[in-house]
């Protein structure tokens, strides 16, 4: 079993990697700091799992995810982070994910999620499970957040982490003008104004 680690925090990758050693059949275990590193690696090896943290800097796990399954579709990923599971893993399942733990996880369920994803299944945990029925039933309220497309949600967060519509053409490869009808559509979305709007609102809802 090869496993890649993608966080940007060296005392994070250090206690996975304690943990992810107790595994039998481990063979590599890699680590990246952030997309670069990460993609780099990738392209020099085959993983069978990447762990994967959300908060990257630069490229987040989110485009990270995205370009792992464009690229080596048959690398699972799992997501790990600190935001709670109602905030991006149905976000993140839906973009090919095979599972999401938040950080707090017990070493015990996630070394039984790494086994049942090298063996091509999904971890799917409780609060995970209870988050997709209520979104197959239609049980739960949606936020604003929720009703916008995977890219205009990109940019949302990228908006409030204070970014310039030049920088984040960049990061995503498109026109800072696109960026800038994408800002427009997200505001009339989401019901607000100006950028500072969609700060506080990311932050009140867990998204940054």
């Amino acid at each position: 079993m090869k496993i890649l680690i993608c966080d940007d925090h060296k005392i994070v990758r250090e206690g996975l990697r304690q943990i992810l050693q107790q595994l039998p059949g481990l063979t590599i275990i890699e680590e990246a700091a952030n997309s670069d590193e990460a993609f780099e690696l990738l392209k020099k090896d085959d993983f069978d799992i990447v762990l994967l943290d959300i908060s990257l800097p630069g490229l987040n796990g989110i485009d990270v995810l995205q370009t792992v399954k464009e690229k080596w579709p048959s690398t699972n990923v799992l997501m790990l982070s600190m935001h709670l599971p109602e905030v991006y893993a149905l976000r993140t399942i839906k973009l090919g994910a095979s599972g999401y733990l938040t950080k707090d996880t017990a070493t015990e369920e996630l070394l039984t999620a790494v086994k049942k994803i090298s063996n091509g299944e999904n971890y799917i945990s409780a609060p995970v499970e209870k988050i997709l029925l209520q979104e197959l039933t239609n049980d739960k309220p949606r936020k604003k957040h929720e009703f916008l497309s995977q890219r205009e949600f990109e940019i949302m967060i990228r908006l409030a982490y204070g970014k310039s519509l030049v920088d984040i053409g960049d990061e995503l490869s498109i026109s800072h003008k696109t960026v800038g009808t994408y800002r427009t559509r997200i505001l009339e979305k989401m019901l607000l104004t100006k950028n500072i709007e969609l700060s506080w609102y990311c932050m009140e809802n867990g998204l940054i």
